[in-house]
């Protein structure tokens, strides 16, 4: 009796690790919904003119990507009075969605040039094809971008 009961327990505990199952399935969607929620929270430092700004990353490949070269020392050279835009080491995935318009306060990635943005400025104007693919959203501080000519800055992930 006692073997069976013992065979019975360790059934009942190999069942329960069998994805699909029941405690397996609950165990997954946690690990998943914390991975996601880190991604959404990751935060990176921008310092520039000796301000330090910071900016949440998008939840998306390209933001990851993107997350992955950092740190990162850039000039960024002034575009129409609303951007700073920079060159970047390398091409980032272009899995992330891409949009025509841009909000103050965004950083994006210009896919044809392989350039980095930053929206200090609205002029009313619309990005051309192809578009920009958002990658973060900077907290507070935009003016720091809005200054003549060349910047330099410095992005790093947050601690």
């Amino acid at each position: 009796m006692k073997t069976r009961k013992e065979f019975l327990y360790a059934l009942a505990v190999a069942l329960s690790l069998v994805p699909g199952q029941t405690g397996a399935r609950n165990s997954s969607s946690a690990n998943l919904q914390a991975a996601s929620s880190r991604r959404q929270d990751m935060k990176i430092k921008i310092t520039i003119g000796g301000r330090i700004l910071t900016a949440r990353l998008a939840d998306n490949a390209t933001a990851q990507d993107f997350a992955s070269i950092l740190p990162l020392h850039v000039t960024m050279k002034d575009l129409f009075g609303r951007e700073k835009y920079g060159d970047l080491p390398k091409a980032l995935s272009k899995n992330g969605p891409t949009k025509k318009t841009y909000e103050v306060g965004e950083i994006a990635y210009w896919s044809p040039a392989q350039q980095l943005a930053v929206y200090y400025h609205h002029d009313g104007e619309s990005i051309p094809s192809p578009g920009i693919i958002p990658i973060g959203r900077i907290d507070a501080g935009m003016e720091a971008f809005n200054v003549p000519g060349s910047v330099k800055v410095t992005i790093e992930l947050a601690k």
